[in-house]
């Protein structure tokens, strides 16, 4: 089996993030495992108004897609490392964006593979454009 780690916010899902998890399931015989950032986490580093959705709702969202199999949460750089290192994957997905960037929990990993990421696919510009829609109203 190959065991397949993806990390990240996945605070309001969207086609990049289907996208991504369905690449990472494409590894014959995977196994993938999704971390994410709890909520205290991800207000540091989004702002007071971030999370949108619960780490409960992330996280119950996520189990439910047929692309993932665990999901956990993490609260800090050093729980997630442990979390990788425990897993030991063969493969980490990362964004396009984290090329040439520290990657946590890299040496943990057979090997890194960065998915493209898709432009227009973003949560920040998906809360940009409700955001935008409701104020046209």
């Amino acid at each position: 089996m190959k065991k397949i780690v993806v990390n990240g916010v996945f605070d309001v899902l969207h086609l990049g993030h289907i996208r991504l998890l369905s690449h990472a399931r494409s590894y014959p015989e995977s196994y993938v495992y999704v971390l994410i950032d709890s909520d205290r986490r991800v207000r540091e580093m989004k702002g007071h108004n971030r999370p949108i959705h619960s780490e409960y709702e992330r996280a119950s969202f996520l189990f439910a897609l047929k692309y993932v199999d665990r999901v956990d949460v993490f609260d800090t750089d050093q729980e997630l490392e442990a979390f990788i290192k425990h897993f030991q994957p063969d493969v980490m997905i990362k964004g396009s964006d984290y090329i040439n960037k520290h990657i946590i929990g890299r040496e943990h990993c057979g090997k890194i593979d960065f998915y493209s990421r898709i432009e227009k696919y973003s949560t920040t510009k998906k809360l940009e454009e409700i955001l935008a829609k409701n104020t046209k109203e």
